[in-house]
C-alpha cells in the first residue's frame, strides 16, 4: 500500500499496471481515489506477470513467495522497507523517484513537505506538551518510530519514549491513565465504522474519563502510516487540535 501510494503521487498514471487492492480501500489509503482507477492486484504472481511489468515495487510486508518468484522470472524487483524517520520519508520518496526515473518530481515532493513543515514549526507547542499515543488492541508507539519523530515536530513529548518502549508495544489503559499526560492521542478510533475487539480499548470507560481531564486527538492511522505528504497531515492535526481555540 505504501510503495503504491507514492507510484501514485510520483507517476503518471498510465505507466502504471496494477496496484494492490489494499490501495483503493478509502478507510486506510491516501490514494484511494486515484487507485480505483487502475487495475488491482492481490498479491499473487501470476496476477503480476499477467500485467508484463517492467517493474514491480515491492514493500517489506509483501508476500515473500510472491516476491521470490518474480524475481525468479527475471522481472526487476524493488523491495523497500518502512521508515522511521523524517529522513528516512525522504529517502523512501528518492528511492521510488529513482526507481521509476522521476527524480525530479521526487525531490519537488520532499520539497513541498519541507516547506509546510517549516511553517508548522512556527506553530509547535513550546515548550512540549507531555503526550501518549494509543492504537488498535492498546498498542502505544515508542522512541525508535516514524511516529515518535512527527509528535516532536508537533511539540509533544512521547511518554512512552521516557517508559523505555522501543518502537510499537501494548500498554495497559492503567499505564495511561497514571502518566498524567497532557494529551491522549487515540489512532484509528475514526477509521472503524463497526465494532471489533482491536478497537474496544480506543473506547473503553476510562478514555472517557480522561477526556475530562486531557486533550484527546483522534488521528486516522493512514496519516503516518506510510511515507509521503500525509505526515505533514498528521503534524499538523496534532497542533490543532491541542491547541486552545482563538481568543483564549
Amino acid at each position: 500500500m505504501c510503495t503504491d501510494e507514492l507510484l501514485l503521487r510520483i507517476a503518471d498514471h498510465d505507466r502504471i499496471a496494477s496496484v494492490t487492492w489494499l490501495s483503493q480501500d478509502d478507510r486506510n489509503a491516501n490514494m484511494a481515489s486515484a487507485a480505483k482507477e487502475i487495475p488491482a492486484n492481490h498479491g499473487l504472481a501470476e496476477e503480476v506477470l499477467s500485467f508484463h511489468p517492467d517493474l514491480v515495487l515491492a514493500g517489506v510486508y509483501t508476500a515473500h513467495t510472491t516476491v521470490q518468484l518474480l524475481k525468479r522470472t527475471g522481472i526487476k524487483v524493488v523491495d523497500f522497507g518502512v521508515p522511521q524517520t523524517l529522513e528516512g520519508v525522504r529517502q523512501q520518496i528518492r528511492d521510488v523517484a529513482a526507481a521509476i526515473g522521476e527524480t525530479e518530481r521526487g525531490e519537488s515532493m520532499i520539497a513541498e513537505i519541507d516547506a509546510r513543515l517549516a511553517e508548522l514549526t512556527t506553530r509547535k507547542h513550546a515548550p512540549p506538551l507531555s503526550a501518549i499515543v494509543l492504537r488498535p488492541n492498546g498498542f502505544t508507539v515508542g522512541k525508535g518510530s516514524l511516529v515518535d519523530d512527527l509528535m516532536q515536530h508537533a511539540g509533544l513529548d512521547n511518554l512512552a519514549a521516557h517508559l523505555g518502549i522501543d518502537n510499537s508495544f501494548q500498554i495497559p489503559l492503567e499505564t495511561v491513565a497514571l502518566q498524567r499526560a497532557d494529551v491522549l492521542i487515540l489512532v484509528g478510533e475514526v477509521d472503524n465504522t463497526a465494532p471489533s475487539l482491536a478497537t474496544e480499548a480506543l473506547h473503553h470507560p476510562i478514555i472517557a474519563k480522561l477526556g475530562e481531564r486531557l486533550r484527546v486527538v483522534s488521528l486516522p492511522s493512514r496519516l503516518w502510516t506510510c511515507a509521503g505528504p500525509a505526515v505533514v497531515d498528521a503534524v499538523r492535526l496534532m497542533i490543532d487540535d491541542t491547541s486552545p481555540p482563538l481568543g483564549r
